[in-house]
């Protein structure tokens, strides 16, 4: 790595209308997204807090950046997939000790925040980012890991035209819906909180309909099969209750995500006291599972809660 940030003339890939992009956070949905960005031409800089993630990426065509102030000197475009605003607060500033990457972010370069976060927190780090001249994506995702892989997934934007302008065939490259919601910050986190109650109370109830077909002793997988044809099913039933059945619980997305965004989506209404009973009781679901000791097992392990039940084994493994 060079001792001193490239210059501005450096910082441009072989196509002098292609913006060097940069990706911060090579995790389930970070590493896939880096993925698609290397497939749409571009090579990356990358930064993760496990510096051999970064590496390992970099050998198959890109480059690891060492520190967050050499991305951002380096960058156009970074893109940060970090889990919440505490972790985007370090990224962009720092944590104390090093520095982030806004410092050495060029005027009018743009940052594009994907983490779920509270509306008003967007709204007022992008008037913080106007100040040094940085322009702001307000770019929360969904999707999964799968879909962010293969380029498929969904980005709820809101965002200067200025912003959408350099950085639009960047947000494409990277998913398959990139929905434009306003043109300033927090519409598209407003966007992705909703979802987020819809997916944390999809994934509680799946989870109760499955315990209750076990503790009737149905058979786990007829139920999966008759509730995926039928008009109770859900996408999240139909994707959380087959980890159910297998009996892995390896972290795709784990069960204090859902203690997060869930808290996140009553903090929101809480603010304009809009009642939200369904989400405040999916909320102590997920939340006594964490306390229970399955915080960073996947999300459906809020089925675990449940007294009186026998989930499904792993696969090759007696009960």
């Amino acid at each position: 790595m060079a001792d001193r940030p490239p210059s501005k003339e450096t910082c441009m890939t072989s196509s002098t209308n292609s913006p060097v992009v940069g990706l911060v956070g090579l995790g389930a949905m970070g590493a896939g997204m880096a993925q698609s960005l290397r497939r749409a031409g571009h090579a990356p800089h990358v930064f993760d807090v496990r510096r051999e993630a970064a590496e390992a990426f970099a050998r198959e065509g890109g480059t690891a950046c060492a520190t967050l102030a050499e991305l951002g000197a380096r960058c156009d475009i970074v893109v940060s997939v970090v889990v919440n605003a505490a972790q985007t607060e370090s990224v962009l500033f720092g944590d104390g000790t090093t520095p982030g990457c806004a410092a050495s972010m060029k005027p009018g370069s743009v940052f594009v925040m994907c983490s779920t976060v509270d509306p008003n927190w967007s709204v007022a780090l992008e008037a913080r980012l106007e100040k040094l001249g940085i322009l702001y994506i307000d770019a929360p995702i969904s999707g999964g890991a799968a879909k962010a892989a293969s380029g498929q997934m969904t980005m709820m934007t809101a965002a200067r035209p200025a912003a959408y302008e350099k950085a639009g065939a960047v947000l494409d490259a990277m998913a398959a819906k990139v929905y434009r919601l306003g043109d300033k910050a927090g519409a598209g986190s407003k966007v992705k909180i909703i979802n987020q109650l819809l997916a944390g109370v999809h994934i509680a109830v799946a989870a109760e309909a499955m315990a209750l077909g076990l503790r009737e002793g149905v058979d786990p997988a007829a139920l999966y099969e008759v509730i995926t044809h039928s008009a109770g099913n859900s996408w999240m039933f139909e994707n959380r209750m087959a980890h159910v059945l297998a009996g892995d619980y390896t972290p795709l997305s784990a069960v204090d995500i859902f203690v997060k965004d869930l808290g996140l989506v009553l903090d929101v209404a809480r603010a304009s006291k809009f009642p939200l009973p369904l989400s405040s009781t999916a909320h102590q679901m997920f939340m006594q599972a964490s306390t229970a000791g399955f915080a960073r097992e996947d999300d459906s392990a809020v089925i675990k809660i449940f007294p009186g039940i026998e989930v499904p084994a792993p696969k090759g493994k007696a009960p």
